[in-house]
């Protein structure tokens, strides 16, 4: 299995290099060469299988033996998930009217993406421990990634750690997951900025290629393919729990609602599907709708600024995997994907072609939601259910309330409610919060401010550079 950029302009890597790898050295975001196909008697087998399991199956499919044994790949994926607190590792809640909620949050930080990034931290220490190499991760963050990324490396020896997040564009609890760490090889920048204006350092220092490839520069956001590989799992899993019975012939179809930000979990969804899961993906949005414009109307432009809503880790204005979406729908045309996006990233406005979008309309439907839509889905789910929602999990379940469905449906649900007080407060609910939560506002903190008109990418690298001198 070898790993091409979707613009074209550089060689295969395997495995390992995608892993160390943020954008690939022409841009672009790497992708499986091509995409294994199951068939019906695999999915069958792997319908009763438990979360770590199917983590295991998919995982193995990506990353060849030769690379990482298979004893091995198991048990770092069983180290990862040890820390999670539901037995399952996730949890499929059923509630009234259909609601199928996927609780992909019982990690550490209370948020999905501590199920990707705890199985790429074991990743990156399995093969850094065989190499005795030294890394520096760069990460943006609108929210719960920073914190994820934080937890699956803090305290490595071989690991630094720089994260950018939006001053006061995060929840307190959010901000204060990453403040409280103290390692020494965890550094935090508060920058006075939205979510796409933090990601514009990191692309420059991605960029210049020397100065990434003498600090070992590599990233943990969804630009990593290793945490849209785990992703898939949330796909099958759902559906398994979903599907009335695999015995019909075709397949059952299952419903799959995905609350969308940067766009790295729909583009797992669309893995899954085109491995052979009949699953229906629907990808939604709060009122940061260029996923849901593009998905209508073939229409990726920027709108005139990023609206702060209370489902605040989706104000995403450029969801950068949707470059992984279009060249997986375009048979993997790199040729036409370099063009597209070279011209995205000049204008800010694409319109895309023909076919292309309507290969797009046909793969994934779509739905944005007001702050309004995510206030009301909050109420209902709790007056029916006594069930709290994040205001980003009330984005899916915002759809499912207002779209009557004929098949199972299954919402995936990003984060625990009680990193959203000030969400749940103004829907009139009441926050229920974990005293590990609770505990994170007497911690000390540490964090550098970043301030508009400061050259952030050179304050980036002064720091990087600060600490290569210790080693």
């Amino acid at each position: 299995m070898e790993y091409v950029s979707t613009r074209g302009g550089t060689g295969a890597v395997d495995f390992e290099g995608a892993l160390f790898s943020g954008y690939a050295p022409d841009g672009g975001l790497f992708m499986p060469q091509r995409i294994p196909s199951l068939d019906r008697d695999t999915l069958q087998r792997w319908s009763s299988l438990s979360y770590p399991e199917l983590v295991k199956e998919l995982c193995s499919l990506f990353v060849p033996a030769e690379l990482v044994p298979r004893n091995a790949l198991n048990e770092l994926i069983d180290r990862a998930f040890s820390r999670f607190r539901h037995k399952n590792v996730v949890h499929l809640s059923r509630l009234k009217d259909g609601l199928n909620i996927l609780e992909l949050w019982h990690g550490v930080t209370y948020a999905f993406k501590d199920l990707s990034l705890s199985c790429t931290g074991q990743f990156l220490q399995y093969f850094l421990e065989k190499k005795q190499k030294h890394v520096n991760i760069l990460v943006g963050t609108s929210g719960d990634t920073g914190s994820s990324a934080i937890e699956s490396v803090r305290g490595q020896k071989n690991v630094d750690i720089f994260v950018l997040l939006p001053k006061g564009l995060c929840t307190q609890i959010q901000e204060l997951q990453m403040t409280t760490v103290i390692e020494d090889n965890v550094h935090v920048f508060a920058a006075h900025g939205n979510s796409d204006e933090i990601d514009e350092p990191i692309k420059e220092l991605f960029a210049d290629v020397h100065f990434a490839g003498k600090y070992n520069l590599m990233s943990l956001n969804s630009v990593n393919w290793s945490r849209i590989m785990v992703q898939i799992a949330h796909y099958f899993y759902a559906y398994f729990q979903c599907a009335p019975s695999l015995d019909t012939t075709p397949l059952p179809m299952v419903e799959i609602v995905v609350p969308t930000g940067g766009g790295g979990n729909i583009t797992a969804g669309c893995i899954a599907q085109k491995m052979g899961l009949p699953v229906r993906l629907i990808t939604v949005v709060n009122s940061n709708d260029i996923i849901h414009r593009t998905v209508q109307h073939g229409d990726f432009s920027l709108a005139e600024s990023v609206k702060a809503t209370l489902a605040s880790a989706m104000d995403i204005q450029e969801p950068y995997n949707v470059e992984r979406i279009l060249w997986l729908l375009s048979g993997s045309d790199s040729h036409l994907i370099k063009t597209l996006m070279e011209q995205f990233n000049i204008s800010k406005r694409l319109k895309l072609p023909e076919d292309l979008h309507r290969k797009l309309s046909e793969t994934l439907g779509s739905c944005s939601a007001s702050d309004q839509d995510i206030v009301g889905a909050m109420r209902r789910c709790w007056e029916e259910n006594q069930y709290l929602l994040c205001p980003h999990s009330a984005v899916a379940a915002h759809y499912h309330y207002s779209q009557p469905h004929s098949i199972p449906r299954c919402c995936l649900a990003p984060a625990s409610a009680a990193k959203f007080q000030d969400a749940l407060l103004q829907a009139g609910l009441v926050p229920q919060i974990p005293p590990e939560i609770t505990a994170l506002t007497a911690m000390e903190t540490r964090c550098t401010a970043l301030e508009r008109g400061q050259d952030w990418a050179q304050a980036l690298r002064g720091r990087i550079e600060a600490v290569a001198q210790q080693w």
